[in-house]
């Protein structure tokens, strides 16, 4: 998936959380934070993407 704060954005490997691009440290906490929390729902959206179906809407990051 993908994380946009200010300037900054990364892509977030669900399975691993291996993190590509640049990210302010307390930023990228939350997001990886976000991840463990969702993992569940960010691979059922991302089988149901492969499938071509719509995903469902997941949590933002508060």
């Amino acid at each position: 998936f993908h994380a946009v704060y200010g300037d900054y954005q990364i892509t977030v490997e669900i399975q691993s959380g291996v993190v590509h691009g640049d990210f302010p440290k307390r930023a990228l906490r939350h997001v990886l934070e976000w991840l463990d929390l969702h993992h569940d729902e960010l691979l059922a959206d991302w089988s149901l993407i492969q499938a071509g179906r719509p995903a469902n809407k997941i949590a933002p990051l508060e």
